[in-house]
């Protein structure tokens, strides 16, 4: 067999394709794994928030806070421009989206039987009308 090394064939040009778009593909998602981290990392700094075209507000998470909770419990909550994700340490996950609110921020669903209330570092949760998760506030950060 005489292998000539600089001669194209249909082989050398469908693994060219293969490894460009693999190449590609790698690269965005490293991109888009560094953007994210980075925007994190800017909105916990204090940086500017984000904005799409037409000034619509993006998905990214602006802040992920943890806060301590009476009787051990924990809150997760991921925020972003117009909803909070809340993830609770009885294991649940809801989606909140903001309402209105006279100081701090309230997020509730649609009947308002499940309110997230915070305002600067302190937080808690109603569901109907007893607190779930009362005297919240923000762990301190590991340096």
């Amino acid at each position: 067999m005489n292998i000539k090394w600089n001669q194209v064939t249909g082989l050398s040009q469908i693994i060219a394709i293969v490894l460009f778009v693999a190449v590609f593909a790698l690269g965005f998602m490293l991109g888009k794994t560094f953007e994210y981290h980075a925007f994190i990392n800017a909105q916990k700094a204090g940086g500017a928030t984000s904005t799409a075209k037409g000034g619509l507000s993006t998905a990214l998470p602006l802040a992920d806070v943890v806060y301590a909770c009476d009787a051990g419990k924990t809150i997760e909550a991921i925020y972003t421009a117009s909803k909070v994700d809340i993830f609770l340490s009885d294991k649940r996950h809801l989606t909140l989206p903001q309402a209105v609110s006279g100081s701090g921020a309230r997020y509730a669903n649609a009947d308002e039987s499940i309110v997230f209330w915070n305002k600067g570092t302190t937080a808690f949760i109603t569901e109907g009308k007893s607190t779930t998760f009362a005297n919240c506030a923000t762990k301190p950060t590991p340096q």
